[in-house]
């Protein structure tokens, strides 16, 4: 039984280092000469990435940041072969590893307890424990994306989907707990975009293009006729 603990609670605790792991601050001062957390909306993930540095360095900071999210909750599954260990108790053990790997992501160790917001990690983590419901709300994060181009929104929007999909998915639906950590990463996702939630009321919150809007195209299109028109 202690050892049991000792090893559950050394999972934990790696997946919170996991989670701290600064991928956004160190790639931005070893590749960049800049600390991201200065720049910009000030937070250490992919967004911000995108806005200051561009797509070539915001791509490796949601792929390290989506890893460990899910490394930090596949490793969990070694404690399946515990004999005092049922499937209840291993998927509210993942569970733990998820908060405790956006924890560390929110509050990173490595890097003075100043991160990002933790999306890429707690989508990573989330595919670690039940893929079909985090494709769900990349499917949604993606299509509000495309329609307004506000990243923060997209995120809050798939994130109170979560406990909706969670609820029609009769794989998870019977688990209380992961039911009632869907509702709480809905809340936390609120929460930590409170401040995106103001920017987007005034109108002040910056767009992001994944591709260069059409009308660009045409109204260079537009200007080359008028030149050729006044020659």
């Amino acid at each position: 039984m202690i050892l049991t603990i000792y090893t559950a609670t050394t999972m934990i605790i790696i997946a919170y280092l996991l989670g701290s792991i600064p991928s956004a601050v160190w790639i931005g001062k070893k590749y960049y000469g800049v600390d991201i957390r200065e720049h910009g909306s000030k937070n250490a993930g992919t967004t911000n990435m995108l806005r200051v540095l561009g797509k070539r360095a915001a791509a490796p900071v949601f792929a390290l940041d989506f890893l460990k999210g899910f490394v930090a909750v596949t490793i969990i599954e070694l404690m399946q072969y515990d004999d005092l260990i049922g499937a209840n108790d291993l998927i509210n053990l993942k569970i733990g590893a998820v908060f405790a790997a956006v924890l560390g992501h929110i509050f990173p160790i490595f890097a003075g307890f100043r991160g990002g917001k933790g999306v890429a990690t707690l989508v990573g983590a989330v595919t670690g424990i039940y893929p079909p419901v985090a494709l769900l709300c990349f499917g949604v994060w993606l299509v509000v994306l495309m329609i307004s181009h506000y990243v923060s929104l997209s995120s809050i929007i798939a994130g109170c989907c979560f406990p909706i999909f969670t609820l029609i998915s009769p794989k998870v639906n019977e688990s209380i707990a992961f039911v009632v950590f869907s509702f709480a990463t809905a809340i936390l996702l609120v929460y930590t975009h409170r401040k995106n939630i103001q920017r987007l009321w005034a109108g002040t919150e910056s767009k992001i293009y994944i591709w260069k809007p059409r009308r660009v195209k045409i109204d260079d299109a537009a200007k080359k006729d008028d030149a050729a028109t006044r020659k």
